[in-house]
């Protein structure tokens, strides 16, 4: 190997440390926010029906984003300045969420904090698959690990500032907000690729041009996102079985240990499916997502929650990096960006409707909520079953 090509491949692979690193710190911070939100809003006054919908607004304003970010990345041929503005946006939005003294605006801060979300997840995620182009699974486990261990810390730090020091919420979404500005200072070392002249293309264009398969596993996938709905329901479903500051405190923990899994299974499981096949991974991922369902609707125990929580998180490290990793392996190199940001924003506003859906069933009986979607994450387990 040239001294040159040894020089391009250890630039490449820094970038995806870096976008790691980034990633870590603004998790760091958003995670302090995300196990007391849905507690932060319902202490406030909010609905299980409002929660479903800050839950689906939340998802569906990024990821109708998503799908703009990534075509303009291509249009342009840049990605770098789309994840530095989406980072700041995301960080703002969270410091006016700190200082939100009623349900609304408590909804509108965290909807619009998804923004910046929107506008970075495309381009950031092809600068990690054009980075290390033969080893995806590999990039997108070492960047969604890195993430959740921030996510770890964030979320622990949480519970240490609520349970220790007895924080309000308030002051912990501040706390966090002013972490989420230091996210900025590692996109500094991100080198872009400079990329070669392209014919000029548009929305229409790039959208049109995504291969059969694709869009077969866009639709599989929006289908299971029908079924995965808020995380703020399985936080909640513990409150619920608890009482006094246990009924807070120990949510967040529970949180946590989701994390754990999820961090720690991310890499290995984007490694296997390097070797064994995406669809093979994200169909066992898609069937413990069912079960995860049920048993949040049938047990109650501490030690349940316990493990339910922990397969909860092995659940995401199964799906969420590979599903990336099979887009990108779908998409042609003209269109990546695109491809990703279609992915992330027809998945990201069947969340809506699963929020709204789950949100009106926990209303009747929060029991209809975790029913409805192991019966939907099974659907989604049958259809991709006919994928070829």
């Amino acid at each position: 190997m040239s001294e040159v090509k040894r020089n391009t491949k250890k630039d490449n692979f820094k970038n995806v440390i870096f976008l790691g690193l980034v990633s870590f710190l603004n998790d760091l911070s958003s995670e302090m926010i995300m196990p007391i939100l849905p507690m932060f809003a319902k202490s406030l006054g909010a609905s299980g029906l409002i929660i479903g919908i800050m839950g689906g607004l939340r998802d569906s304003i990024s990821t109708l984003l998503k799908i703009l970010g990534g075509y303009f990345s291509d249009k342009f041929k840049k990605r770098k300045i789309f994840v530095v503005f989406g980072y700041l946006i995301s960080s703002i939005f969270k410091l006016f969420l700190g200082l939100s003294t009623s349900w609304r605006q408590v909804l509108t801060f965290a909807s619009l904090e998804r923004i910046g979300k929107g506008l970075r997840t495309a381009p950031r995620d092809a600068i990690i698959s054009e980075s290390l182009p033969k080893e995806k699974g590999k990039g997108f486990g070492i960047h969604r690990a890195m993430d959740t261990f921030g996510a770890i810390l964030g979320s622990a730090l949480a519970f240490i500032l609520f349970w220790h020091f007895d924080f309000g919420f308030n002051l912990i979404i501040f706390i966090a907000s002013i972490l989420a500005f230091f996210s900025l200072i590692p996109l500094c070392f991100v080198k872009e690729r400079k990329k070669a002249s392209q014919r000029e293309i548009s929305l229409k264009i790039g959208l049109k041009s995504l291969p059969k398969s694709l869009k077969f596993f866009i639709f599989v996938s929006s289908i299971f996102s029908l079924a995965n709905f808020s995380y703020m329901f399985f936080v909640l479903k513990a409150q619920e079985n608890l009482s006094g500051k246990f009924s807070q405190g120990l949510p967040i923990l529970f949180y946590v240990f989701f994390n754990i899994f999820y961090a720690m299974f991310a890499i290995p499981f984007g490694k296997l499916s390097d070797k064994v096949g995406r669809k093979k991974v994200i169909l066992l991922g898609y069937f413990l997502f069912s079960l995860t369902c049920m048993g949040f609707a049938f047990f109650k125990s501490l030690i349940a929650l316990g493990f339910l929580f922990a397969l909860y998180g092995t659940v995401y490290a199964l799906v969420d990096a590979n599903q990336r990793a099979f887009v990108s392996d779908l998409s042609s190199e003209e269109f990546k960006a695109t491809s990703l940001g279609t992915f992330h924003t027809i998945t990201g506003l069947a969340k809506l409707p699963a929020g709204l859906i789950a949100g009106f069933l926990w209303e009747i009986n929060p029991n209809l909520t975790f029913i409805y979607g192991a019966t939907m994450s099974l659907f989604s387990v049958v259809l991709f079953m006919v994928y070829e």
